[in-house]
């Protein structure tokens, strides 16, 4: 089996094509970071909320058994 670029320049530069090829692989990285980082950053915010209504919801509760004695 022979590998198809001779030099790891010949691999970088992909036959003249290397700045687009690896501009392409570069912007698909990043999207995916700051895809994966909103996406974090939207499920921390979501279970912040969830966890504020929740206690909203405790609160009104033992409200209401306060009012029933």
């Amino acid at each position: 089996m022979t590998p198809f670029f001779q030099t790891w320049q010949d691999f970088l530069n992909m036959g003249g094509y290397g700045f687009y090829v690896w501009l392409c692989y570069g912007v698909s990285l990043l999207a995916l970071v700051i895809l994966s980082a909103v996406s974090l950053n939207d499920k921390k915010r979501l279970l912040t909320q969830i966890a504020k209504e929740q206690a909203r919801q405790q609160r009104i509760q033992q409200a209401q058994q306060g009012e029933q004695q």
